[in-house]
């Protein structure tokens, strides 16, 4: 094994750094604490690292006293007492440079069990450089909680934003001039429909729904079914699809529960609890809370689930392709945990669909695809007074596909707008 890990070094080092984009998420150097980075299977962590490292080597560090190792390397079997092979082979293959001066890029670590005293024992006795990546946030978070609370900063990449999609596509996010907006909008719709996962944004269409099945099932498999030891994985997937059928509307786990009961399959309440705590940890969905001022009881409360993109929803089920209302709420949703916001869902006799706060300050949004129909757009406007009511803001928005007004309704300023505005000029509240 410690050869093999040699061999994964030395091609490391020479090798060319695989082509990467520019994220929006610039990871720090020279923190002397650990950095973390948490999101869902191929939404671009390892190119995110690389674009570290092509930050170091832009500040002199030499590339031989960079480590990096890939723990879904299907040559590595490690457990936890092996991990000291890393540092051996490295010494062996380097034994004139320092270990201190070490650069430690750990991808997936997840992998291998005990990790986190490894993690310690190498920040605390060998090198404070040291960059983690995981597909679980529950796993890194438990762990990190145990052993490494105090020494981690952590942050969570998601698919790419809709501002990174057009940097991909090298088109620029000003939106002045018919041309412009034109080519902004026909991206915005491939976006709506197919998703941000960095590596299908220039494939064709059957291509990226091809690929998007195989990341779910990549998820499903990997880092659900196997990880979590899942005895009855046919019930796993319909539950999560049941889960994503529901994109939109809160969710009711007594209702799937009664539907897998209704074709012949036996499980428990709550183990389907336990399914959606696992979805969540790996990104396969996302939820949100019903707003309450109350922080305890927003945690107890029905929840909204939302893919964590919209090519999954797309490529489950293409039914969801013609249902753009759908689409275009969960992108906002999205959206708006791209831009680090908090959000939370407002019902009572009427529902809106969004409360955005950033730092004790709310923002009512509503999310309609057109509000052309005179009893959708009275329903999105009664919904949306109730939550400024509420809030006892005088500011609320309806986000539409591409409607714009202004309207002052009873003292409250509702600004329709149309979705690529609204992600592009990321309000500030």
């Amino acid at each position: 094994m410690k050869e093999v890990i040699k061999d994964i070094i030395i091609n490391f080092q020479t090798n060319n750094l695989k082509k990467s984009y520019q994220r929006q998420l610039d990871l720090p150097i020279n923190t002397g604490i650990i950095v973390t980075v948490i999101g869902v299977r191929r939404s671009g962590k390892t190119f995110l690292l690389y674009q570290t490292i092509k930050k170091l080597l832009e500040n002199n560090i030499p590339k031989n006293h960079i480590i990096y190792i890939n723990f879904e390397d299907e040559r590595l079997n490690l457990q936890q007492s092996d991990l000291d092979l890393i540092l051996q082979a490295y010494m062996e293959l380097f034994p004139q440079n320092n270990l201190e001066e070490c650069y430690f890029f750990f991808d997936e670590i997840q992998n291998v069990v005990g990790w986190e005293k490894f993690a310690r024992r190498v920040f605390e006795n060998i090198s404070t450089h040291i960059y983690i990546t995981g597909s679980n946030s529950k796993l890194l978070s438990t762990e990190i909680a145990t052993e490494l609370r105090g020494r981690t900063i952590s942050y969570t990449l998601y698919p790419l934003s809709f501002q990174e999609f057009l940097s991909f596509h090298d088109v620029n996010n000003s939106y002045y001039g018919t041309k412009q907006k034109n080519e902004i909008l026909l991206l915005f719709d491939k976006f709506l429909h197919y998703g941000g996962f960095p590596e299908i944004y220039n494939l064709d269409n059957n291509l990226k729904i091809k690929k998007l099945q195989d990341y779910f099932n990549s998820i499903i498999y990997k880092d659900l079914i196997e990880r979590y030891n899942i005895s009855n994985p046919v019930i796993l997937k319909y539950f999560i699809k049941k889960i994503l059928e529901q994109v939109t509307k809160p969710i009711s786990i007594n209702k799937i529960y009664n539907d897998i009961k209704s074709i012949g399959y036996k499980v428990g309440n709550n183990v389907l609890h336990d399914f959606l705590d696992y979805i969540q940890a790996t990104f396969t969905a996302i939820t949100i809370n019903k707003f309450d001022f109350s922080e305890i009881k927003q945690i107890k409360s029905e929840k909204k689930a939302y893919s964590i993109d919209n090519g999954i929803l797309t490529a489950l089920d293409y039914s969801f392709s013609e249902n753009k209302g759908k689409l275009l709420e969960n992108l906002i949703a999205l959206e708006t945990l791209k831009q680090n916001k908090e959000i939370t869902y407002f019902k009572k006799n009427v529902e809106c669909d969004f409360i955005i706060k950033e730092k004790n300050k709310y923002l009512p949004v509503q999310v309609s695809y057109t509000i052309k129909n005179a009893d959708t757009k009275q329903r999105e406007i009664n919904g949306l007074l109730a939550a400024c009511e509420l809030l006892k803001t005088k500011n609320g928005i309806i986000v539409t596909y591409e409607e714009e007004a202004n309207e002052m309704i009873n003292d409250i300023n509702v600004s329709i707008i149309p979705a690529y505005k609204f992600i592009l000029d990321k309000i500030i509240l």
